[in-house]
Order: structure tokens, then sequence, then C-alpha cells
């Protein structure tokens, strides 16, 4: 590939400044003249018919222009990212703590909130079903239709039974993971309005598209009445997929004609947010005695909550990777979405493979002690590489493996090894490896792009892709400036606005690089052919001898004195104009319902983590010391935003390892704040050594590959590992608290 001008370039992202210095406005900060307020009345039980819902007091309180109930939803009154099973208000049954009753839009937040202690409700609680395996027996109470089963995604290749029979080593153990709160800074808010017939939306999310879709759909208007634009937003990892806001804001804004702001407390977001799915995985591994992997046979349960958001994707993600970056020809893997009362489970990142991941990286380890070999050596002998098959048949086109990124992660941790500073300390390395595919499963998820370039030289990207933080403005940014011939700073982008941008699907799956940034690239090539061609007929050379490099004209590989700005201008004079469009749809298959085969992603990352420890036995307290950090992110297009996403997918993964867990009684949140709910600060954070593995994908944007989740879901791994290794015990449940520790060597007798 030729020397690159911009991408490759860790340029400093437009938005920096004012995020850094307090003046970006966020939802929350949003002030329209005339605008009211609005609360939302929510279920304090988890499983109840409605028998009555009384809101006459509540309206008649002066100050109050509006309090609706579902009778007031002229549309479907349903919402959910897969299934519409999610009610806006409830008419019926409720089946989580959280449910939405009725909306109050008022002249203050108080007159709000007191207008909501005027609603009458009279409820018929019935029994609830609070835990996945038994929400499956067939009596348990059923939180929708005739069974709580959502779904369940089967892969199944060769004969996984006839294996185990004569296999050398078998290693099976039943592993459980928690539910985690997304815990973004900003909580869910934003505002809407009218704009003559228009319902405007602001909200902090991560997919406008999917939320002018749902909006429509509830208030029984077509699309284009209807115009969804993302606010800054505060964080996401997610949560902010599903429908928080958007439809309560446009329903009273059509019924008030005036701005409405609604922004939800700490509490509220934590309570009626989306979360990963708690999972128990039963995972049986077997291999011959060299330690070469034969086959696995894997039994996952998912508590997807009272309703299905995201659920049964993650968990279908779950299973492809199941069998994690290896090559394992014999597989048999049954992956459930159940139905609870509990809260509703969804996207997070990582999506299901964080989970996963805790399970194989700990039936690796195992596996090598049984065949006496290291840790590292038996995930060398078992990578999937270029040619192998994976779990669901599809045939590896990569250039890299685990090993790339394996290797150096593991060599830096070595030579970095620390000294230990008190006998009832004890230190261990542990590793996490994983595969990523990039983009939803076997699905279509398309995304698109406009660009306008213009007579002095710079130019509008129109992206429907949500900048979260992640910095996808700045991506495609400079994957258009590059393919242009143009400085970074040149192109304007406008993302996440349905009144201008296209589609650009969600902000999830590791997907607005890859698939948008191939899509920006689409457009900019119409648009360099455009000026190619006029540039060629000019001087009277052919086009493949013309490049657009630094804002000039390169000829023969020679720079010109004719800026590419002059090319646009001397085009735009003749009336050509310098626009183009491009859209980027991956190839894949869907797979199988009865097998799971096919082929659900067209690109895939590698990375590995390496951790090392310390634990004191004493008090069970486990220190994360270093973890070094390698992916594989194909061409990194700016390498400090890397170094962002992988630093901070290793912090969240060590809260996930350590810390965090959502705790529930009979659906009730018991970790409703920040107070209870425990995420890494920066004291707990460890050193993490970023090391950048650029194996180019032939699909991707100038060889560019999806960051944002792998960085999550190898640190819970490679803790686990690491902890065993210092105390010679196994801990099969997440977090790796100290009261497990403790119990944990009581019950070994090292203690």
């Amino acid at each position: 590939m030729a020397e690159l001008s911009v991408v490759g370039k860790s340029v400093i992202r437009n938005d920096a400044l004012d995020k850094v210095l307090g003046k970006t406005r966020y939802s929350a900060d949003i002030k329209m003249p005339n605008m009211l307020h609005a609360k939302v009345l929510r279920s304090t039980v988890a499983h109840a018919f409605v028998k009555k819902l009384d809101v006459s007091q509540a309206a008649a309180l002066p100050g109050v222009h509006a309090v609706l109930t579902a009778k007031d939803v002229p549309g479907l009154n349903g919402h959910g990212i897969i299934f519409k099973d999610e009610p806006v208000l409830i008419s019926d049954k409720i089946r989580k703590i959280g449910d939405g009753l009725a909306l109050v839009a008022a002249e203050t937040e108080d007159i709000a909130q007191q207008a909501l202690k005027l609603i009458e409700v009279e409820l018929e609680e019935i029994p609830g079903v609070f835990d996945a395996i038994q929400a499956m027996d067939q009596d348990a109470p059923k939180v929708h239709g005739d069974s709580n089963i959502l779904a369940l995604r089967k892969i199944l290749r060769g004969n996984v039974d006839e294996v185990f029979e004569t296999a050398d080593i078998v290693v099976e153990n039943e592993y459980v993971t928690q539910m985690q709160e997304h815990a973004y800074i900003e909580p869910e808010a934003g505002i809407a309005y009218m704009e003559d017939d228009i319902v405007v939306v602001k909200a902090s999310t991560q997919n406008t598209h999917f939320d002018c879709r749902e909006i429509a759909r509830n208030l029984a208007l077509p699309q284009s009445r209807i115009r969804m634009i993302q606010a800054p937003t505060g964080g996401g990892f997610g949560g902010k997929l599903d429908i928080s806001v958007q439809i309560y804001l446009a329903l009273l804004a059509l019924n008030t004609r005036r701005p409405v702001k609604l922004v939800y407390s700490r509490e509220e977001s934590i309570i009626t947010s989306s979360k990963r799915h708690p999972c128990v995985i039963k995972y049986k591994t077997a291999a011959d005695k060299t330690g070469k992997l034969l086959a696995v046979d894997v039994h996952a349960v998912a508590d997807t909550g009272a309703y299905s958001s995201y659920g049964p994707a993650p968990v279908t993600r779950l299973a492809v990777h199941a069998a994690g970056p290896y090559e394992v020809p014999n597989v048999r893997i049954y992956a459930y979405t159940v139905y609870t009362n509990n809260p509703t489970a969804g996207a997070m990142r990582g999506f299901g493979v964080p989970q996963i991941a805790f399970a194989y990286e700990q039936q690796m380890d195992m596996l090598a002690e049984k065949a006496g070999i290291s840790p590292l050596e038996i995930r060398l002998r078992n990578t999937l590489k270029n040619g192998s098959l994976t779990s669901t048949g599809q045939v590896m086109d990569v250039k890299g493996n685990i090993g790339d990124t394996l290797v150096p992660a593991y060599e830096k941790v070595m030579a970095n090894k620390s000294q230990l500073l008190a006998p009832y300390k004890k230190r261990g390395i542990g590793m996490g490896c994983l595969y990523y595919g990039i983009g939803n499963t076997g699905q279509p998820n398309p995304a698109g792009a406009f660009l306008d370039v213009m007579e002095d030289g710079s130019a509008h990207l129109m992206v429907g892709a949500a900048d979260i933080g992640q910095g996808s403005n700045t991506i495609l940014a400079q994957i258009a400036a590059e393919e242009l011939g143009l400085d970074f700073n040149d192109i304007k982008v406008t993302s996440a606005d349905t009144g201008v941008t296209p589609d650009g699907g969600a902000s999830s799956a590791s997907r607005q690089t890859y698939i948008s940034g191939n899509a920006t690239l689409k457009a900019a090539k119409i648009v360099k052919e455009i000026l190619v061609n006029e540039i060629a007929a000019w001087q009277r050379v052919l086009p493949e001898a013309i490049a657009l490099k630094n804002k000039y004209v390169f000829i023969h590989s020679k720079q010109t004195d004719i800026a590419v700005a002059q090319l646009i201008a001397r085009c735009r004079g003749k009336g050509i104009m310098t626009i183009g469009h491009g859209w980027y749809n991956p190839t894949t298959e869907p797979l199988d319902d009865e097998t799971g085969q096919g082929k659900p992603y067209e690109v895939y990352s590698f990375a590995s983590h390496v951790a090392e420890v310390e634990v004191d036995t004493q008090t069970g307290q486990v220190e994360v010391v270093r973890i070094a950090a390698a992916h594989d992110v194909g061409k990194a297009v700016n390498p400090l935003h890397v170094e962002g996403q992988i630093e901070g997918g290793t912090i969240m993964g060590v809260g996930y390892g350590l810390y965090e867990e959502i705790k529930i009684a009979n659906g009730n949140i018991r970790t409703p704040s920040f107070a209870t709910y425990i995420i890494p600060t920066s004291m707990d954070i460890p050193i993490v050594d970023t090391i950048i593995v650029e194996e180019n994908a032939n699909t991707g944007p100038f060889g560019a590959k999806g960051l944002g989740e792998p960085p999550l879901v190898a640190p819970a791994a490679a803790i686990a590992n690491a902890v065993s290794q210092a105390i010679g015990v196994r801990i099969n449940s997440l977090p790796l608290t100290p009261e497990k520790v403790l119990k944990a060597l009581q019950e070994a007798g090292r203690i």
C-alpha cells in the first residue's frame, strides 16, 4: 500500500477541546423557550395486572399540560430491536419493575413529579419468575405467551459424543456470569419539539434511524414526519441502542405542541436500561494427549429479563464464538435466551462474547495442565488461521492469527514482572484470547454516506453513524480526506440526523469503522474518479498516472502546482458536480436454523490480553498489576484512538472481572446508584500496555477492521486464569470478589 497522508495519523478529534472544557451541550443541557418538563410513572412491582389507572387528579393539577397513558398512544404501543414486545406504556400487564404506566408534561419538574403522586393505580400482583433456569420449566409463571424460552441458537458440527468417548483429555465445568450495568456517565435524556408538521427529537442515542422508525410506528405517522437527531452522547456501550426517552418525548410534543424535555435520574437509568446478560454456561472440552482440541459441548442459558431488547443477537454471538479463536472440528452448542421478570438484558460492549470467553479460556488453561504443556503453547497449537474452519463452517480468510497478538503481549508482561513484597501475597499471570466478528451476525447491516466536495477544497460528509464518544466522525473524516487528497480539517462531518444523513445502522457490533468507513470510501472514490478524469483530460495523461495527495495533484508520482481545490473549482465551473454517495453491506450468510452453519461475518479481529495479578490471601483482594493488550486492528486509522479504545475497553473488562454486579432480589435492583454499583476508579486501574498489530483486512477501508468491543472481551478471563495460577484454586463465577477468593481458599484448605 502506498504511503498514506491522513489515515494512520493521530489527528486530534474536532470535538475534543469542547468536551474537555465542558462546552459541549449534552441533552440535559439543552433548553428551549416555552419548554415543558416530563416525568414517567413507573411500576414498583415486577409482575402484575393493571386493574385501574386514574389520571384525572394529575391532569387537573395547575401547571400540568398533558397526562398520557397507553390509550393515548395512536400507533402500535410496542417497541423492540428484534421483537416489538415492550409496550411504550403498559395497558394491561406489568412484566418488570420500571415499566412505564403514564407520562406527565408540566411547566416544571417539581410540578410533573407532584402530578405523578396524584395518579391512582390499582394492581393485581401475580407470581413472577426470577431465575432463568427455573423459567424454562413449563410450569413456571409465563412472562410472554406460552413459553419463557424466547430463542434457541444451535451450532452443530461433527460428532461430539463419539469424540468424548475416546478422547485422552476431557475437562468439564460450569461457569456463572453476572448482570452488568453500562454505567455511562450521561443518563438517558432528550428534548422534542414541533417544526411545522415535523416531530423533531434530539436525544442521546446509538441509532437515530432505528429510533425514527420506532417513533413513527408508535405515533402512527410516516417516517418522513419524524426527524431524529443524535445529541452529543456521553457514552453508550450498547445501552443506548434501546428506546428510552424518544417515544415518550415525541408523544408529549405532538400532544402539547410545545418543546418537552425528559432527563432520567441515575436510579431511573439503572432500573430501566438494558444490561449485560447474566449466563449459566456448562462447558465440556475434549483434546488429545498433545493438547490438540477435538470437541466442545456447550449449554448456555442467558437471562434476557422481561423484554427481548437485542436479546437473541448477543446470545447468538455467544454461540458463534463459543469455541474461542481455536480450530475445533466437532462442536455442539446450545444457547438459550430466556424471559424472566428481571431487568431487561440486551446489547452491551462485547455482545455475549465476554461471558463465553470467561468459560473457554479457563477451559484452555485446564487442558494445558492435563496435557503437560504451557497455556501459551496450547493456544498457539490450536489457533484459527488462514484456511481454518470455524464452528459455523466458515473458511477463515485472514492474514494473521492469535499468535500475532498473544506472543508480544506475553513477552511484554514477562519482561516487566515485579517482585512480591509480602509472603501472604501471591502473584500469577494469565491470558485471554479472542477473535471477534465485525458487524451483525449473518444479517444485512448496511451503512450509507453522502459527500459534497466544494470548490474551495472543503467537503461535507453526511453519515448516519452515531459518534457516541468512540470517534467515528474523526475516523470517517480521515478516510474521506485520504482518498480525496485533502486535509482532515477540510472535512466537515454531519452525523446521525435522519433529516439529513443516510441510514448508518447502529453504532454497535464494532461496525462503524469497517462498514460506514467503506461507505465513506465508496462515496469518496466517486468524487475522486470525477476529479481524476478531469485532470487526465486536461493534462493529457492516463488516469492511472494521477494521484491526489496533500492537497495537490501528483502526476507520475511528482507533485504539480495544481491544487486539489483548483481542480474541484474547474469541475464545478464546467457544471460537473463533485458529489458522491456510497453504501456498504458486508457479505455474510445467515446461520442455518438447525445446524448454525453459515458465514456470520465478513471479517474478524484477533486480540490477546495477558494479565499479572497480585492476590492478598489474608483479605482475598485481587489487584491487577499490569495488562498487556495486543489487538489486530487491520489498519490503525488513528493510532491514538486505537490506544484509547484498548485502554478503555480493558478497564471496563477489569470492572467486569473484579467489581461490577447488578444485584437483584425478586426483580428489584439492589444496586441502583454508583454508591452501591461499584465500577473501577482511577486507583483501581492497572498499567495497560497497548500493542497495535496491523494485519490489513482485504475488505476494510485502507485495511481497517473494527475495534470498539474486543478490548472488553478478554480481561476477565485473563484475570481469572492469573488468579488461579497465583493461588492454585479456580473460581468459576464473576466477579472475582474478595469473598469468593477467601471462600475458595478456605474450601481448598489453603488458609
